[in-house]
């Protein structure tokens, strides 16, 4: 689960060229500009990253002077990438005896989201995704969302002297979609629902013209094929498609519980023809590469039909073994990318 609010103790805190007011902190892979001497080097805090929603009582200067925005009957503001005086600014710092906490006797790392009301900010659904509620999405199944490369400075740096070597994928803009096949039952998977079937909801009228069903019964085995649904009424359809289609990311195994290695997954969607997110190369990481690196590499355009828009990001995947995580591209989260 994602840890949208964490106690986090403070790397380092560096100027900001030009700026009397404010100074930049900087916890783990992310960078915060937090006012001059609120904070300092070593300090406890809590860090809220980008996408949580923050109620009001907690930061009401977040909403400027203005009337807070509501969510889910939360009155508050979204956290989203920006720049302040020239420096990139993602998240928020709070300080230790926040919403009447003391994180000053608690472990670092540990999640306060509930503590302190912090959810994560969902763009609303279009209508072509909504559909009728078979259930919530399935406890025997993985949901596709994979730790950013920021949170994991420690785990880098193992990585690196390890010297794996690292799938890289492309990160499409669209919406999340599972098929999977258990004991004989089809289904199909938003990102938090399994839908029952319909002729109207996108997600499954993609699976159906897919022969996604077809295919996973050929197959004989309990997986999850989970991928990402993009096109028209999706995300603004940056990629211009015509249509909406599914492309592949990852195959989940639910019998064993664990995801296919990707030469598997390219064995697999080689036989039965099934589309996949771009595969851009691999990478040997070695005790050189940092995350300001991995960040640079994930902006770029995408490789995804003619038209130049700017991709998400990328997504690195051990070859040999289960483990994988996220680079968001700044470019495209300071566009407005969610």
């Amino acid at each position: 689960m994602r840890k949208l609010a964490s106690i986090r103790k403070i790397d380092t805190i560096r100027p900001i060229e030009g700026a009397d007011a404010i100074e930049c902190a900087v916890i783990g892979g992310w960078t915060v500009v937090v006012k001059k001497g609120e904070f300092a080097a070593g300090d406890l805090a809590v860090y809220c990253e980008i996408d949580s929603w923050i109620p009001h009582a907690l930061a009401p200067f977040l909403s400027k002077g203005n009337e807070p925005r509501v969510y889910d009957g939360i009155a508050g503001e979204r956290l989203r990438t920006i720049r302040l005086r020239g420096q990139l600014s993602q998240g928020l710092l709070l300080p230790a005896n926040i919403g009447g906490i003391c994180v000053l006797g608690l472990e670092v790392g540990m999640d306060v989201s509930a503590i302190l009301s912090i959810t994560k900010y969902e763009a609303p659904i279009p209508a072509c995704l909504a559909g009728e509620v078979k259930g919530m999405f399935p406890s025997w199944l993985q949901k596709t969302d994979q730790e950013r490369i920021q949170n994991l400075k420690e785990e880098l740096a193992y990585w690196a002297k390890e010297q794996h070597a690292w799938e890289i994928t492309e990160k499409l803009d669209g919406a999340s979609m599972t098929a999977y096949l258990r004991d004989g039952e089809f289904g199909v998977c938003s990102r938090n629902l399994d839908l029952k079937p319909s002729e109207t909801n996108s997600l499954w009228k993609v699976a159906v013209a897919n022969d996604l069903e077809l295919k996973l019964r050929r197959a004989n085995r309990n997986i999850a094929l989970q991928g990402e649904l993009i096109g028209e009424g999706i995300q603004g359809n940056p990629y211009k498609s015509k249509g909406q289609d599914f492309f592949l990311f990852d195959i989940y195994n639910i019998d064993t519980n664990k995801y296919f290695t990707p030469a598997e997954r390219k064995a697999f969607v080689d036989e039965f023809d099934i589309k996949h997110v771009p595969v851009l190369g691999t990478l040997t990481m070695d005790e050189s590469t940092t995350i300001a690196d991995l960040l640079m590499s994930a902006e770029g355009k995408s490789v995804m039909g003619m038209v130049g828009c700017e991709r998400e990001g990328l997504v690195f995947k051990i070859l040999d073994m289960q483990c994988s995580f996220k680079a968001i591209s700044n470019k495209f989260l300071l566009k407005g990318g969610n």
